[in-house]
């Protein structure tokens, strides 16, 4: 039998296959194909757990190999299969091993060893599984608390052993091998609601749109970006509510469609952030980094190139606070990923992409002091220190962000004052754009290529000659243009329109326009 691990490395990882030889020496373990401390350890935890197990221990000299040879290997995911694999080849020696599957046979084994035989979970299990699978490895042996993460990778049988006893026993027995039925795959969420036949999850008390009062205009932007995709940008004084409306943001978006939760569930997987009671995301991941996030934290990084925080945030949010204290290196760093929908990371002659499709959200203040063009208020800072503070996001930067809204403290005088819309009514169309985007494309409009927009966005006439005029009058870009379209392909789809009209292009147009602290780049963006 051949036995599998898994050494993990960016988003791809590689199988590492164990051998073992027993030879006459000294009794020792030696490991050999560049195996890091943790894996080098593991020799004492295997011998310990094969022993408390109630096996004996092979009193020859250990040789076991994991190959290929040229890849570092780490972490204490090894422990099970070089306890099976010294298993294995005792009993070969001994001529003990002819009840066991056919030696050509493949199975992959994930977990860590206690000393007394039981088994811990261990990261990256589904990340393991589905490249097993793609090799042609269809049975694994994991924990029990990393058995339905296993299973959630199509075609793959899967032991979930509470110890060594019981995975050694399975070695013997392919019937105890089951694909069982996907957590994940099979059931809604609790709590989720069908809208339309788009689900959404449960509503939270301290998740609803409601919360946010007065600010109509922007909980309009915030429910055409929710319904195409689109990355957001909310400046405006502090205590004006921004921040509050975007944290409520995640209560308007859809739940993941299974392809999207298979690779949104691989990338937490191999981060460690994958949760037993959870085997397959299905909520949209809302990520929210401090502003003191270095480029490694947010593009990831690290001697095994680990995700970072856009690439947790794939089929989900990045919502940026504050984003001008950011740094301005860490702000540069988005537009590539925002573009390509990807990040390329090089570490010691490897490299790996991971997928990186995340809806940008920004909430800003207008200037350093917080006060510029606020009515009743005195702004400290000078002209300069105001084009400094906006010029830290780039021009380039902003014309990747779709929609951008000012926004005020609500005058408790005005007809906004009193406005409020639940996260509830706000889904209804929400639904209905997400669904006509399904059939019609299989993407949010957000991430349509310049193809798409030319056979989706088509404009009649008066359209076109509306849009030409904007564009003239607001010296858009063509990557502004394009952006408009695809707003107002959004705005269409949440109304009901096959068509987009002159009322489409006016609203987004007005969504996309430069206002306010954006004079200080003219009409660039």
């Amino acid at each position: 039998m051949q036995i599998f691990s898994f050494s993990p490395f960016g988003y791809e990882g590689a199988l590492v296959a164990v051998e073992v030889d027993l030879r006459r020496g000294i009794p020792a373990v030696d490991v050999v194909g560049l195996a890091d401390g943790a894996v080098k350890e593991s020799r004492e935890r295997m011998r310990s757990a094969i022993r408390n197990s109630g096996f004996p221990f092979p009193p020859e000299r250990v040789l076991i190999s994991l190959s290929p040879a040229d890849l570092k290997k780490e972490g204490a995911g090894f422990d099970l299969a070089l306890a099976l694999a010294v298993l294995s080849a005792n009993d070969r020696k001994n001529a003990a091993g002819s009840e066991h599957a056919d030696p050509s046979d493949a199975v992959l084994v994930m977990g860590e060893l206690e000393l007394s035989g039981a088994l811990r979970p261990v990261k990256g299990v589904n990340a393991a599984a589905t490249t097993a699978a793609q090799a042609g490895i269809t049975r694994c042996v994991v924990s029990a608390a990393n058995g339905a993460e296993a299973r959630e990778v199509h075609g793959m049988k899967v032991f979930a052993a509470a110890n060594l006893a019981e995975a050694y026993a399975a070695l013997s027995r392919p019937e105890l091998f089951t694909s069982g039925e996907p957590v994940g795959r099979s059931s809604v969420p609790p709590g989720a609601v069908d809208v339309d036949g788009v689900l959404f999850p449960a509503l939270r008390a301290d998740g609803d749109m409601r919360d946010v009062a007065g600010q109509r205009r922007l909980v309009r932007a915030l429910h055409v970006a929710a319904a195409g995709g689109h990355n957001v940008l909310a400046f405006g004084p502090p205590g004006c509510g921004k921040t509050l409306a975007m944290q409520r943001f995640p209560s308007l978006l859809p739940l993941l469609t299974v392809e999207e939760a298979q690779s949104v569930t691989r990338v937490h997987s191999v981060a460690g952030l994958l949760s037993p009671q959870q085997p397959l995301i299905r909520e949209r991941p809302f990520r929210q980094p401090h502003q003191t996030a270095s480029i490694e934290g947010m593009c990831g990084g690290g001697a095994y190139c680990r995700p970072g925080e856009i690439s947790l945030a794939h089929h989900g949010v990045l919502f940026l606070d504050e984003a001008a204290e950011f740094k301005t290196s860490v702000l540069q760093m988005l537009r590539v990923p925002l573009e390509s929908g990807t990040v390329s990371l090089s570490r010691a002659g490897r490299t790996t992409v991971y997928p990186a499709q995340f809806q940008l959200l920004l909430a800003a203040n207008p200037c350093p002091c917080g006060n510029y063009g606020v009515s009743g208020k005195l702004c400290l800072c000078s002209g300069k220190a105001v084009e400094q503070y906006w010029r830290k996001f780039s021009g380039p930067l902003l014309d990747r962000v779709d929609i951008r809204v000012p926004v005020s403290v609500p005058d408790e005088r005005s007809a906004d004052a009193p406005y409020r819309c639940s996260s509830e009514s706000l889904r209804v169309e929400i639904a209905r754009a997400v669904a006509v985007q399904r059939r019609r494309q299989g993407k949010r409009n957000a991430y349509l290529i310049p193809q798409e927009v030319v056979q989706w966005c088509r404009l009649d006439t008066a359209g076109q000659s509306f849009l030409d005029t904007a564009a003239a009058n607001n010296d858009f870009s063509p990557r502004a243009v394009s952006s408009c379209l695809k707003l107002a392909r959004t705005i269409a789809d949440m109304s009901g329109s096959e068509r987009i009209a002159v009322a489409h292009l006016k609203e987004a147009i007005d969504l996309r326009r430069n206002d306010g602290p954006f004079a200080f780049f003219g009409g660039d963006v």
